[in-house]
């Protein structure tokens, strides 16, 4: 059982997921922002590596990726900040990259660099299951998570295939498209979380759109874990004390709480 499989052990709330892109506004603003998540209510922090093509996101994570390599943020600096985030918090930490970061330093030295910097594991939008099966072992063999994706729109075939090879908790697209808050979550959603529920074994956290306490609680309701990540960037940027992106955060884990209880 990895650190992220812990999370999700039977006795414990459903858990409540952060996404942070490393460096945005500043390095400075992940490192004080990432504790303060963890201390109203985050169960797992998923820190992203900014990317030059970040196609899976939409135009506040664009935007954080845009900044944060202005800023001269790289892997090596996010493995430098999780490094120090892990001193400070107790929660897992996962590492949300694109697949080409990754192969550039190469599969085994990224691991291991992970493994040295206390990182629980990897979620990777741009690696179908069928293409992982060698980061898949580099994974393993350090006791890393390696997430996949599942979106509304994945054939029966892709569901079987994605709860056979995805450890951690498997990622739950809410709709077809990008990050971005939105108003309003589709509504087959439910239906998408029974048919994956049905073939799966592992957690299912839900993802993409959630941005209201109502949206985090009704995902509670359904699903074992709730991620958030661009109303979360987006408080942070607004809001430089970080007092709005905290308290967002502990009014997410009531909602879910409530609705989970």
């Amino acid at each position: 059982m990895t650190r992220v499989s812990e999370v999700f052990d039977a006795e414990r709330r459903t858990a409540l997921v952060a996404y942070v892109t490393v460096g945005y506004p500043t390095v400075d603003a992940t490192l004080e922002l990432v504790p303060l998540l963890v201390e109203n209510g985050c169960d797992i922090v998923e820190l992203g590596i900014p990317f030059s093509d970040p196609l899976a996101d939409g135009a506040t994570i664009q935007k954080a990726s845009h900044v944060a390599l202005e800023n001269g943020v790289t892997p090596d600096v996010c493995l430098d900040v999780a490094s120090r985030l892990s001193a400070r918090v107790e929660c897992p930490l996962l590492f949300m990259s694109y697949y080409n970061p990754i192969l550039h330093r190469g599969l085994d030295a990224f691991c291991d660099a992970c493994t040295h910097a206390n990182v629980g594991g990897l979620i990777v939008p741009d690696l179908p299951p069928e293409e992982g099966g060698e980061l898949e072992l580099a994974a393993r063999s350090r006791d890393l998570s390696l997430v996949y994706l599942l979106a509304p729109t994945a054939t029966d075939e892709r569901v079987r295939l994605v709860a056979e090879h995805s450890t951690g908790f498997i990622y739950l697209v809410s709709l077809a498209g990008v990050t971005g808050a939105r108003s309003e979550l589709p509504s087959g959603l439910e239906n998408f979380v029974e048919r994956v529920r049905a073939v799966a074994k592992q957690p299912l956290c839900v993802g993409f759109g959630v941005s209201s306490a109502q949206q985090a609680a009704r995902v509670a309701s359904m699903a074992d874990g709730v991620i958030v990540g661009s109303r979360i960037l987006q408080l942070a940027e607004e809001d430089s004390t970080l007092k709005s992106a905290a308290g967002f955060v502990r009014g997410l884990r009531s909602a879910v709480d409530r609705a989970s209880g």
